[in-house]
């Protein structure tokens, strides 16, 4: 089975999903747990069903393969946000360990099932070793950057470059700010999201100054996201093909940003599976594989 592509913008050809179905299962687990997974609101289910339905119709626009995560009974709410539990590199697989402990399950979860899509598990971050997948951000083939904040430190960073091996030349540590502090979600991908190989997407006031002039150095042209909907997610967008990609509704400024540095861009509603979890399209999504 093919998988891998070290990169945030070739086109997508498989692709992981949780459907909010089996992640969300009734509006009494919902009840049971937003409060505890320090959710903004509490999802209501059947709305949230038909949001979901309506996300994996739109990205079977693109043609691409959809593999989808069945139920687990150790998993929480969050399980739909299937891009954090791994990290997936042109060697195989790596199982992260989540900094957000109501998570820890959802490793082995998708481990399970990466088995049976024959991906290999290149290995695991273990113990003091905290890593998310939502804290790699690909900027080349060989060069990645990862977000040492709350959910990923440095002895995990430190294991998934050991892990990585020879099939990575550069790992950029990009240092979170504490931003809302450990309760609340604050990935690398928060901040960043590649558009094309010289276009990003970012929210420049909580980007260190030496990282942000280092993408400038390299000729990278960045869209800014205004202050008022960095809280909707506008800077959590995906790239399913270069300049082509899939946003929340409700930021038409970031939108129209884009636009005019010529991406394409389709939007979707996620008040339910998004907003109130925090969790925009990057985060729902796991590409397996991409490849030119």
């Amino acid at each position: 089975m093919e998988f891998g592509g070290h990169s945030e913008i070739e086109p997508i050809r498989r692709l992981l999903l949780k459907h909010c179905r089996e992640g969300f299962v009734s509006q009494q687990k919902i009840d049971g747990e937003a409060g505890i997974l320090n959710y903004s609101g509490v999802p209501d289910f059947e709305a949230a069903l038909r949001e979901y339905d309506a996300f994996v119709e739109l990205l079977n626009r693109f043609g691409l393969e959809v593999e989808m995560l069945g139920a687990h009974d150790d998993t929480t709410l969050d399980s739909i946000y299937v891009h954090d539990p791994i990290v997936i590199s042109n060697r195989g697989a790596v199982l992260c360990q989540m900094g957000k402990p109501e998570r820890g399950q959802e490793p082995e979860a998708i481990a399970a099932y990466l088995s049976e899509l024959g991906i290999p598990v290149l290995g695991s971050i273990k113990g003091e070793g905290r890593l998310e997948g939502g804290d790699l951000v690909w900027l080349g083939d060989r060069v990645a950057a990862v977000g040492e904040g709350y959910r990923t430190n440095a002895e995990g960073i430190r294991q998934l470059r050991q892990l990585l091996g020879e099939a990575i030349d550069d790992l950029i540590v990009v240092p979170l700010p504490h931003w809302d502090g450990p309760a609340d979600v604050l990935h690398l991908m928060s901040l960043v999201s590649p558009i094309d190989s010289d276009l990003l997407l970012v929210y420049s006031p909580l980007l260190p100054v030496p990282f942000r002039q280092g993408l400038v150095s390299q000729g990278m042209e960045l869209v800014e996201v205004p202050d008022e909907e960095f809280a909707t997610m506008g800077c959590n967008v995906l790239a399913v093909a270069p300049r082509r990609c899939i946003m929340l509704e409700g930021n038409p400024t970031t939108q129209q940003r884009l636009t005019s540095a010529g991406a394409e861009v389709l939007t979707y509603t996620g008040t339910e599976i998004s907003l109130k979890g925090q969790g925009g399209p990057t985060c729902l999504t796991r590409p397996l594989h991409r490849a030119p």
